[in-house]
């Protein structure tokens, strides 16, 4: 099995599920999707998360999806697959470990399982360490997910954790550069790595120290977040580096809109033979909508050619 390598900035994709049009798991295209991601130059693979309607899924699902991933990428890269969806630790510990079984790299915790929204962070930091005990020798990653609420682990927190020795991996989601490298300060370690979710500030973040990127908009071109993360500090592609940012801010709110139907939709328009339904309620993707998705492409296609990012068909 492939490891992590924080030390070389990648780009970890959030995977979508393709799905047939009657809402069965299309396991032929996630074959393909899976493979798009690889060719892209994806240092990694994050499966059953957010973007892959993980909590649409059954149990049974979110194991076959990971383990099907697993399989398709043969140990060329690593892959993290969430393992916590709620209960008491025990039946959390218990999932956690079938998930480590189908062959991840390191199981996702996700930070708002663990702890209600009132409960205090040493509510969360006992929850954390029961997983811990309840699960040795499994590889552990942090996931501030937005649902069922987003709740964010303190610098002081994170290092905390990361100095037991069992958490290697963390997509954040503060949006807060300053959290950012307070948290990449306090976890000088070989073997973990931080990827930061929000593109907004994306080139500071991996100027900081970030290990990569692991973010929706790798749901729509992939191979440009994965040149991001290749060029962000080369000096001679400063131009381009700072356009490519400010082209991510200013499509950022199109990318976010009743996502993950859209992103499914500029897949299709990029080649990649993907259903656009989903499981989950995100709201109508009206002819408006489409028309803004369609520039969106227009304007990537544009800027792919201007600066020679290799295209990648589905």
């Amino acid at each position: 099995m492939t490891s992590i390598n924080p030390s070389k900035k990648g780009f970890i994709p959030v995977m979508l599920t393709p799905f047939k049009d009657n809402g069965q798991i299309d396991y032929d295209q996630l074959t393909r999707l899976t493979e798009f991601y690889l060719n892209a130059g994806a240092a990694g693979l994050f499966a059953n998360c957010l973007s892959s309607e993980m909590f649409e899924l059954s149990d049974a699902e979110r194991l076959q999806i990971i383990k099907h991933v697993v399989n398709v990428a043969r140990g060329t890269v690593p892959v993290v697959a969430t393992g916590t969806f709620g209960g008491p630790v025990a039946t959390q510990a218990e999932f956690v470990k079938q998930v480590y079984y189908e062959g991840v790299q390191a199981v996702i915790v996700i930070t708002g399982l663990l702890a209600e929204q009132p409960e205090t962070d040493e509510v969360f930091n006992d929850r954390t360490a029961q997983l811990l005990d309840l699960t040795p020798g499994v590889p552990l990653g942090f996931y501030e997910c937005p649902v069922p609420y987003k709740r964010l682990l303190s610098p002081q927190q994170l290092a905390g954790f990361v100095a037991t020795g069992r958490i290697i991996y963390h997509k954040d989601t503060c949006i807060d550069i300053e959290q950012i490298k307070a948290k990449l300060a306090g976890t000088q370690n070989a073997n973990f790595g931080l990827y930061d979710a929000y593109m907004g500030h994306a080139v500071e973040s991996l100027k900081a120290g970030s290990a990569g990127l692991s973010c929706i908009q790798g749901n729509y071109f992939p191979e440009l977040i994965v040149w991001l993360c290749e060029n962000y500090n080369n000096s001679s592609l400063t131009e381009q580096v700072n356009h490519v940012q400010q082209f991510l801010i200013e499509n950022m709110e199109v990318m976010h809109n009743v996502y993950p139907v859209v992103s499914k939709y500029f897949l299709q328009k990029r080649g990649v033979d993907i259903s656009t339904f989903t499981r989950r309620n995100v709201g109508a993707f009206t002819s408006a909508i489409r028309q803004d998705v369609d520039k969106l492409y227009d304007a990537y296609t544009r800027l792919q050619h201007q600066y020679e990012i290799g295209t990648v068909i589905g």
